[in-house]
């Protein structure tokens, strides 16, 4: 029985599987549809209110695009109201917001549209007072903190500030490269740990700095490490390591683009070895001294792209995008 799953598998794209039992657990590589996700809503220092949308890609490889029009809308108001059009793999959280119209009750709805694959899926936004969320609550969500936890640190931590230098529209020709520069600082917090994959709240053993532990202490962070990368520990909620960085991807446009450098996942890659935040024992990259980071991508195919960077300090994160038009 086992044999024949796994040679299903081979046929239908399965990237893990680990027996018939289990088969409901499995995951694809590609042919799956997306999801659209509501993550909540929010309210801002001036007393604005947004909804908050992010998406679940049920493939690990494939992105798909689909442009605004009948497969990727918003059915109250205008249909755009600037969703992404290319999809990442995987769990994508509060990747955009949109106001909330004016006079929306508890009882109104913003649907969000998305048909992929054959499959019409929609999201449902409301007001209610307990879809409300907060900087705790997306720390909490992404994977910085374990369900439920809270601390100090996390609740006065503020996101980075990020600005794209240069110009936000570009026009070059097909194979033309793009330089992409942006600055980032931030608060210093969290503060990334030794054990608990850069936790966002204190563990056992994890709240001292390397300079401070004792030889005997470091043995056991040693011994603690190599026990993970063959057993990873396991929680109820996705784990992510902390660590101001940034990381440029495609937001909208239907075509190759290739970055300078491999760009740090801004998608939940939670496989080992992955350049990712989620990635068990990723570690935050430098940054240059002045937190100014440059990059190149080259467009092979005509339209125009949106492209986004995102700065993440593993619990917030600040977005900014650049629009380029390729002839």
């Amino acid at each position: 029985m086992i044999r024949r799953v796994l040679l299903a598998a081979a046929m239908t794209g399965v990237l893990v599987v680990a027996d018939a039992a289990s088969a409901q657990n499995l995951t694809y590589a590609r042919g799956q549809n997306i999801s659209p996700a509501y993550e909540g809503w929010e309210e801002d220092s001036a007393g604005r209110r947004f909804f908050v949308f992010g998406y679940m890609n049920r493939n690990w490889e494939e992105e798909l695009d689909v442009p605004v029009g009948a497969d990727n809308k918003f059915t109250t108001g205008t249909p755009d109201q600037g969703q992404p059009t290319h999809f990442l793999p995987r769990r994508n959280r509060f990747i955009f917001r949109v106001p909330v119209p004016p006079g929306f009750t508890e009882k109104d709805e913003l649907i969000w549209s998305l048909t992929t694959k054959g499959k019409t899926e929609m999201a449902y936004a409301s007001t209610r007072i307990d879809y409300k969320i907060d900087d705790v609550v997306r720390a909490s969500e992404t994977g910085a903190l374990g369900a439920g936890s809270s601390s100090p640190e996390v609740r006065s931590n503020t996101p980075p500030v990020l600005e794209v230098q240069g110009p936000r529209r570009v026009e070059i020709k097909v194979g033309e490269a793009v330089s992409l520069t942006a600055m980032v600082r931030d608060d210093g917090l969290p503060k990334v740990r030794l054990i608990g994959a850069g936790a966002a709240v204190e563990n056992e053993g994890s709240s001292a700095t390397l300079s401070s532990k004792s030889p005997a202490m470091l043995k056991q962070v040693e011994a603690l490490r190599a026990r993970r990368l063959v057993l990873p520990p396991s929680r109820v909620t996705v784990g992510k390591n902390v660590g101001l960085h940034l990381g440029w991807h495609v937001y909208r446009g239907a075509g190759q683009v290739k970055f300078e450098t491999d760009q740090i996942a801004a998608w939940e890659d939670t496989r080992t070895g992955g350049n990712s935040p989620w990635a068990p024992h990723w570690t935050a990259p430098p940054l240059p001294a002045d937190g100014r980071a440059t990059t190149k991508a080259w467009f092979y195919t005509p339209g125009e792209y949106v492209l986004r960077v995102r700065a993440d300090d593993g619990a917030l994160t600040t977005d900014q995008q650049v629009v380029v038009v390729v002839k």
